[in-house]
């Protein structure tokens, strides 16, 4: 199994968040079931627009990084529909 890395929007003020996981129907579901104060709890409920899958965890922190990036801000809002 590989490592997603994926996009979500926030229903309630259209902000997105980028992550990576191994398991992507457990991390929507704790995105969308939080506990504390981190930056989906406040911002939710959330729906993915994007998603692509790596073969290894390196790879997809690579990526994710990239999209985090003042470089792949661009990308990412075109990868999100915007």
């Amino acid at each position: 199994m590989g490592f997603f890395v994926y996009i979500l929007r926030s229903v309630s003020d259209d902000s997105l968040y980028v992550g990576h996981t191994n398991n992507l129907d457990r991390r929507l579901g704790q995105h969308n079931n939080p506990q504390g104060k981190s930056y989906t709890a406040k911002r939710g409920p959330w729906e993915l627009v994007h998603r692509e899958e790596h073969p290894d965890r390196a790879e997809a922190m690579a990526r994710e990084r990239h999209l985090k990036s003042v470089a792949g801000s661009r990308e990412e809002n075109r990868l999100a529909g915007r």
